[in-house]
Protein backbone atom coordinates (compact mmCIF):
# COMPACT_ATOMS: atom_id res chain seq x y z
CA UNK A 1 0.00 0.00 0.00
CA UNK A 2 1.28 3.47 -0.86
CA UNK A 3 1.32 5.78 2.12
CA UNK A 4 -0.49 9.09 1.45
CA UNK A 5 2.41 11.35 2.30
CA UNK A 6 5.22 13.23 0.55
CA UNK A 7 7.71 12.23 3.26
CA UNK A 8 9.47 8.92 3.66
CA UNK A 9 8.02 6.42 6.09
CA UNK A 10 9.35 2.91 5.67
CA UNK A 11 6.55 0.32 5.28
CA UNK A 12 8.92 -2.22 6.86
CA UNK A 13 9.06 -0.16 10.06
CA UNK A 14 5.29 0.32 10.01
CA UNK A 15 4.74 -3.42 9.61
CA UNK A 16 7.00 -4.11 12.59
CA UNK A 17 5.09 -1.64 14.76
CA UNK A 18 1.71 -2.97 13.66
CA UNK A 19 2.71 -6.55 14.34
CA UNK A 20 3.60 -5.61 17.92
CA UNK A 21 0.53 -3.45 18.48
CA UNK A 22 -1.95 -5.92 17.02
CA UNK A 23 -0.39 -8.84 18.87
CA UNK A 24 -0.72 -6.86 22.08
CA UNK A 25 -4.44 -6.22 21.46
CA UNK A 26 -5.47 -9.41 19.66
CA UNK A 27 -3.39 -12.26 21.02
CA UNK A 28 -6.56 -13.86 22.37
CA UNK A 29 -8.79 -12.56 19.59
CA UNK A 30 -11.65 -10.04 19.74
CA UNK A 31 -14.08 -11.90 21.96
CA UNK A 32 -16.65 -9.09 22.03
CA UNK A 33 -16.93 -8.74 18.27
CA UNK A 34 -16.87 -12.49 17.80
CA UNK A 35 -19.65 -12.94 20.37
CA UNK A 36 -21.91 -10.03 19.44
CA UNK A 37 -21.52 -9.17 15.75
CA UNK A 38 -22.80 -11.50 13.02
CA UNK A 39 -19.88 -12.84 10.96
CA UNK A 40 -21.30 -11.50 7.69
CA UNK A 41 -22.15 -7.99 8.98
CA UNK A 42 -20.84 -4.98 7.07
CA UNK A 43 -19.94 -1.61 8.54
CA UNK A 44 -19.31 1.88 7.23
CA UNK A 45 -17.90 4.81 9.14
CA UNK A 46 -16.04 8.11 9.27
CA UNK A 47 -12.95 9.23 11.16
CA UNK A 48 -13.81 12.68 12.48
CA UNK A 49 -11.58 15.23 14.24
CA UNK A 50 -13.09 16.40 17.51
CA UNK A 51 -10.64 19.27 17.84
CA UNK A 52 -8.30 21.17 15.48
CA UNK A 53 -5.26 19.17 14.47
CA UNK A 54 -2.43 18.66 12.02
CA UNK A 55 -2.95 15.38 10.20
CA UNK A 56 -0.38 12.60 10.46
CA UNK A 57 -0.78 8.84 10.25
CA UNK A 58 -3.64 8.18 7.85
CA UNK A 59 -1.48 5.73 5.92
CA UNK A 60 -0.63 3.93 9.15
CA UNK A 61 -4.33 3.66 10.03
CA UNK A 62 -5.02 2.27 6.56
CA UNK A 63 -2.29 -0.35 6.93
CA UNK A 64 -3.68 -1.36 10.32
CA UNK A 65 -7.04 -2.32 8.82
CA UNK A 66 -5.46 -3.96 5.79
CA UNK A 67 -3.40 -6.16 8.10
CA UNK A 68 -6.49 -7.16 10.09
CA UNK A 69 -8.67 -7.78 7.02
CA UNK A 70 -7.54 -6.91 3.45
CA UNK A 71 -11.17 -6.47 2.42
CA UNK A 72 -11.57 -3.32 4.53
CA UNK A 73 -11.50 -0.18 2.37
CA UNK A 74 -9.94 2.90 3.98
CA UNK A 75 -10.27 6.16 2.02
CA UNK A 76 -8.36 9.25 3.25
CA UNK A 77 -10.13 12.54 2.54
CA UNK A 78 -7.26 14.83 3.57
CA UNK A 79 -3.49 14.48 3.32
CA UNK A 80 -0.90 14.17 6.06
CA UNK A 81 0.65 17.50 6.95
CA UNK A 82 -2.52 19.56 6.47
CA UNK A 83 -4.36 21.46 9.19
CA UNK A 84 -7.89 20.21 9.85
CA UNK A 85 -10.47 22.10 11.94
CA UNK A 86 -12.68 20.33 14.44
CA UNK A 87 -15.42 18.18 12.90
CA UNK A 88 -13.39 17.48 9.76
CA UNK A 89 -14.01 14.08 8.18
CA UNK A 90 -10.47 12.73 7.86
CA UNK A 91 -11.25 9.39 6.22
CA UNK A 92 -14.03 6.95 5.45
CA UNK A 93 -13.98 3.22 6.03
CA UNK A 94 -16.11 0.37 4.75
CA UNK A 95 -15.89 -3.38 4.93
CA UNK A 96 -16.61 -6.47 7.01
CA UNK A 97 -17.69 -5.30 10.46
CA UNK A 98 -15.42 -7.81 12.21
CA UNK A 99 -12.32 -6.36 10.53
CA UNK A 100 -13.34 -2.76 11.15
CA UNK A 101 -14.15 -3.29 14.83
CA UNK A 102 -11.09 -5.43 15.51
CA UNK A 103 -8.65 -2.90 14.03
CA UNK A 104 -10.37 0.21 15.37
CA UNK A 105 -8.50 0.70 18.65
CA UNK A 106 -4.99 0.17 17.33
CA UNK A 107 -5.64 2.41 14.32
CA UNK A 108 -7.05 5.18 16.50
CA UNK A 109 -4.30 4.91 19.09
CA UNK A 110 -1.59 5.39 16.47
CA UNK A 111 -3.47 8.05 14.51
CA UNK A 112 -4.29 10.10 17.62
CA UNK A 113 -0.71 9.87 18.84
CA UNK A 114 0.79 10.89 15.51
CA UNK A 115 -1.65 13.77 15.04
CA UNK A 116 -0.78 14.95 18.55
CA UNK A 117 2.93 15.08 17.75
CA UNK A 118 2.33 16.81 14.42
CA UNK A 119 0.01 19.38 16.00
CA UNK A 120 2.44 20.24 18.78
CA UNK A 121 5.32 20.48 16.31
CA UNK A 122 3.36 22.89 14.11
CA UNK A 123 2.92 25.22 17.10
CA UNK A 124 6.69 25.45 17.57
CA UNK A 125 7.42 25.81 13.86
CA UNK A 126 4.82 28.58 13.55
CA UNK A 127 6.56 30.48 16.36
CA UNK A 128 9.70 30.97 14.23
CA UNK A 129 9.42 34.51 12.79
CA UNK A 130 9.25 35.01 9.03
CA UNK A 131 12.70 35.41 7.54
CA UNK A 132 14.44 33.33 10.18
CA UNK A 133 15.98 30.06 9.04
CA UNK A 134 15.97 28.40 12.44
CA UNK A 135 15.09 24.70 12.40
CA UNK A 136 12.87 23.12 15.01
CA UNK A 137 14.03 19.55 15.61
CA UNK A 138 12.97 16.62 17.73
CA UNK A 139 15.24 14.53 19.98
CA UNK A 140 15.55 10.84 20.85
CA UNK A 141 13.01 11.33 23.68
CA UNK A 142 10.46 9.22 21.85
CA UNK A 143 8.08 6.46 22.89
CA UNK A 144 10.03 3.17 22.79
CA UNK A 145 9.04 1.27 19.67
CA UNK A 146 7.24 4.22 18.05
CA UNK A 147 10.19 6.41 17.08
CA UNK A 148 9.67 6.00 13.33
CA UNK A 149 6.03 7.10 13.57
CA UNK A 150 6.69 9.99 15.93
CA UNK A 151 9.58 11.34 13.87
CA UNK A 152 7.42 11.11 10.75
CA UNK A 153 4.75 13.08 12.62
CA UNK A 154 7.35 15.74 13.48
CA UNK A 155 8.07 16.13 9.77
CA UNK A 156 4.35 16.39 9.05
CA UNK A 157 4.21 19.23 11.56
CA UNK A 158 6.95 21.06 9.65
CA UNK A 159 9.79 20.15 11.98
CA UNK A 160 13.05 18.35 11.33
CA UNK A 161 14.60 15.24 12.80
CA UNK A 162 17.75 15.15 14.90
CA UNK A 163 19.88 12.01 14.78
CA UNK A 164 17.71 8.92 14.51
CA UNK A 165 19.79 6.68 16.76
CA UNK A 166 23.12 6.48 18.54
CA UNK A 167 24.87 5.44 15.35
CA UNK A 168 23.67 8.37 13.26
CA UNK A 169 26.08 10.96 14.58
CA UNK A 170 28.57 11.91 17.26
CA UNK A 171 26.89 13.96 19.99
CA UNK A 172 29.18 14.51 22.96
CA UNK A 173 27.09 15.27 26.03
CA UNK A 174 27.79 16.14 29.65
CA UNK A 175 28.30 12.58 30.84
CA UNK A 176 30.67 11.79 27.96
CA UNK A 177 32.68 14.86 28.93
CA UNK A 178 32.70 13.87 32.60
CA UNK A 179 33.93 10.35 31.84
CA UNK A 180 36.42 11.46 29.19
CA UNK A 181 37.98 14.22 31.28
CA UNK A 182 37.00 17.34 29.35
CA UNK A 183 35.57 18.83 26.16
CA UNK A 184 38.81 18.95 24.20
CA UNK A 185 39.73 15.37 25.09
CA UNK A 186 36.29 14.13 24.07
CA UNK A 187 36.36 15.93 20.72
CA UNK A 188 39.88 14.76 19.96
CA UNK A 189 38.98 11.16 20.73
CA UNK A 190 35.89 11.45 18.52
CA UNK A 191 38.01 12.75 15.65
CA UNK A 192 40.42 9.84 16.06
CA UNK A 193 37.87 7.04 16.42
CA UNK A 194 34.52 7.93 14.84
CA UNK A 195 33.79 7.34 11.14
CA UNK A 196 35.01 10.26 9.04
CA UNK A 197 31.54 10.64 7.47
CA UNK A 198 29.98 11.78 10.76
CA UNK A 199 29.95 15.29 12.16
CA UNK A 200 31.11 15.86 15.72
CA UNK A 201 28.60 17.84 17.78
CA UNK A 202 29.46 18.87 21.32
CA UNK A 203 27.13 19.97 24.09
CA UNK A 204 28.45 22.76 26.32
CA UNK A 205 27.06 24.03 29.60
CA UNK A 206 29.40 26.94 30.29
CA UNK A 207 31.46 29.53 28.46
CA UNK A 208 34.62 27.70 29.49
CA UNK A 209 33.36 24.54 27.78
CA UNK A 210 32.27 26.61 24.78
CA UNK A 211 35.77 28.04 24.33
CA UNK A 212 37.22 24.51 24.54
CA UNK A 213 34.78 23.23 21.92
CA UNK A 214 35.63 26.11 19.58
CA UNK A 215 39.36 25.57 20.05
CA UNK A 216 38.91 21.86 19.26
CA UNK A 217 36.84 22.78 16.16
CA UNK A 218 33.62 20.94 16.94
CA UNK A 219 31.45 20.75 13.83
CA UNK A 220 28.29 21.76 15.72
CA UNK A 221 27.93 23.50 19.08
CA UNK A 222 24.97 22.69 21.33
CA UNK A 223 24.22 25.28 24.02
CA UNK A 224 22.50 23.35 26.79
CA UNK A 225 20.35 25.24 29.32
CA UNK A 226 21.74 28.66 28.33
CA UNK A 227 19.39 31.55 29.14
CA UNK A 228 18.75 34.26 26.53
CA UNK A 229 21.60 36.52 27.66
CA UNK A 230 24.03 33.59 27.68
CA UNK A 231 22.89 32.60 24.19
CA UNK A 232 23.59 36.13 22.94
CA UNK A 233 27.09 36.08 24.43
CA UNK A 234 27.76 32.58 23.11
CA UNK A 235 26.69 33.55 19.60
CA UNK A 236 29.08 36.51 19.69
CA UNK A 237 31.97 34.23 20.63
CA UNK A 238 31.01 31.58 18.07
CA UNK A 239 30.67 34.24 15.37
CA UNK A 240 34.40 34.90 15.60
CA UNK A 241 35.22 31.32 14.58
CA UNK A 242 36.12 30.61 10.96
CA UNK A 243 34.29 28.72 9.71
CA UNK A 244 31.43 29.42 12.10
CA UNK A 245 29.87 26.13 13.29
CA UNK A 246 26.09 25.77 13.38
CA UNK A 247 24.61 26.55 16.79
CA UNK A 248 21.95 24.43 18.46
CA UNK A 249 20.05 25.38 21.62
CA UNK A 250 18.53 22.68 23.83
CA UNK A 251 17.30 22.14 27.35
CA UNK A 252 13.58 22.47 28.04
CA UNK A 253 12.99 25.22 25.50
CA UNK A 254 9.46 26.58 25.86
CA UNK A 255 7.25 27.87 23.06
CA UNK A 256 7.54 31.49 24.22
CA UNK A 257 11.35 31.46 23.72
CA UNK A 258 11.31 30.30 20.11
CA UNK A 259 10.96 33.74 18.49
CA UNK A 260 13.70 35.30 20.64
CA UNK A 261 16.16 32.51 19.96
CA UNK A 262 15.43 32.54 16.24
CA UNK A 263 15.90 36.31 15.98
CA UNK A 264 19.17 36.01 17.91
CA UNK A 265 20.54 33.79 15.13
CA UNK A 266 20.29 30.28 16.56
CA UNK A 267 20.39 27.72 13.75
CA UNK A 268 18.70 24.77 15.46
CA UNK A 269 16.37 24.48 18.43
CA UNK A 270 15.89 20.91 19.65
CA UNK A 271 12.72 20.30 21.63
CA UNK A 272 12.21 16.95 23.35
CA UNK A 273 8.62 17.81 24.21
CA UNK A 274 7.59 17.63 20.56
CA UNK A 275 7.33 13.91 21.21
CA UNK A 276 7.42 13.24 24.96
CA UNK A 277 5.13 16.18 25.74
CA UNK A 278 2.53 15.68 23.01
CA UNK A 279 -0.92 14.46 23.99
CA UNK A 280 -3.15 12.25 21.88
CA UNK A 281 -5.58 14.27 19.75
CA UNK A 282 -9.27 13.44 20.06
CA UNK A 283 -10.43 11.63 16.91
CA UNK A 284 -13.61 9.57 16.72
CA UNK A 285 -14.72 6.72 14.50
CA UNK A 286 -18.51 6.74 14.04
CA UNK A 287 -19.81 3.47 12.57
CA UNK A 288 -23.09 2.24 11.18
CA UNK A 289 -24.09 -1.28 10.12
CA UNK A 290 -24.96 -1.54 6.43
CA UNK A 291 -26.28 -5.10 6.18
CA UNK A 292 -24.47 -8.22 5.10
CA UNK A 293 -21.00 -7.95 3.58
CA UNK A 294 -20.67 -9.01 -0.02
CA UNK A 295 -17.44 -8.91 -1.93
Amino acid sequence: MTLPSPAELSPFEVERILETALTEDLAAGDVTTRSVVPPDAAARGEFISREPLVVAGLGVAAMTFTRVDPRVRFTPLVTDGTHAPARTILARIEGPAHGVLTGERVALNLLQRMCGVATRTREFVAAVPNGCKTRITDTRKTTPGLRALERYAVRMGGGHNHRNDLGAGVLIKDNHIAVCGGVRAAIERARANAPHTLQVECEVQSFEQLDEALAARADVIMLDNFDDDMVTEALARIGKASPRPPVEVSGGVKLERIARLARAGVDIISVGSLTHGARAIDIGLDLSVTGAWTT
